[in-house]
């Protein structure tokens, strides 16, 4: 069995999301990943940000195949993952002045991603930057029929699943002292919002 994973829409959006982290982590050097799936934004973000030491995390059971893409890279600047899980985390003490998340708001529940934006705000220092890759619902509506089709097959999946409404995050964020700073417009009807930490 291949426990090294891979991901199409990872190797899709790799570069892009790359371009606008170039200019937000240009000034940043401690990078927690929330939600590293197989690994590969992880191993390709460190890459090509060879200032910036990244740290993975996700549930356990992925580590295997972040492991794996990190082995077979071998970069100085990933450290081993960590486990963390919105359902009862257990934040890391490290220092992270900046914190990177892609398409996991719309696969938690809206409590887990409540517990994610808490415990990003706490972690995070002063200036300290937050980056969320995804698709996102504008004014309560889809920006595109793909992303309704994907809403619908998200719900099949589990009911607390569903794109989040970007005016939703937003006031969420605010609500712990985030301010949104970027809302940039991301190829196949996604976007990566940028918030400092007051």
């Amino acid at each position: 069995m291949n426990i090294k994973k891979f991901s199409g829409a990872c190797e899709r959006n790799a570069a892009p999301i790359l371009a606008v982290l170039q200019q937000e982590f240009a000034d940043v050097r401690h990078v927690l990943e929330i939600g590293s799936g197989t690994g590969q934004h992880a191993v390709f973000m460190a890459e090509h940000l060879p200032h910036v030491c990244w740290q993975p995390s996700d549930l356990p059971i992925h580590h295997a195949s972040i492991q794996a893409w990190m082995d077979e890279q071998a970069l100085p600047n990933v450290l081993p993952p960590l486990a963390l899980d919105m359902a009862a985390p257990q934040w890391p003490l490290g220092v992270f002045d900046a914190v990177f998340t892609s398409n996991t708001c719309h696969i938690m529940s809206w409590e887990q991603v409540q517990t994610m934006f808490e415990g990003v705000a706490r972690l995070l220092p002063s200036g300290g930057v937050l980056c969320i890759y995804g698709p996102f619902n504008l004014d309560g509506r889809y920006t595109s029929e793909s992303n309704a089709r994907f809403d619908e097959a998200l719900k099949a999946q589990g009911p607390h699943m569903g794109l989040r409404d970007l005016e939703q995050i937003q006031e969420l964020a605010g609500s712990y002292g985030l301010i949104a700073t970027a809302n940039h417009e991301m190829p196949a009807n996604n976007r990566l919002l940028v918030w400092h930490r007051e």
